[in-house]
């Protein structure tokens, strides 16, 4: 399990650079603390659906773009 927390991590970190956004900024428009942001993308958490999917909008992306 601790794989695929590691790879989602992976991808939201990747969309995000893409994008040129901090992690403060993702934390701020998906609405979750930033120090979160950072325990998702190094694959310290395993996310909730409802968070994943709210990573998902405010990266402008599908969900499927971020699971492995």
């Amino acid at each position: 399990m601790q794989e695929l927390a590691k790879k989602f991590g992976d991808a939201v970190r990747d969309r995000r650079l893409q994008l040129g956004v901090s992690q403060d900024t993702l934390a701020h428009v998906a609405e979750i603390d930033r120090s979160y942001v950072g325990r998702i993308e190094r694959g310290e958490v395993n996310v909730t659906l409802e968070k994943a999917y709210e990573l998902a909008k405010a990266l402008g992306c599908d969900i499927r773009d971020l699971l492995p």
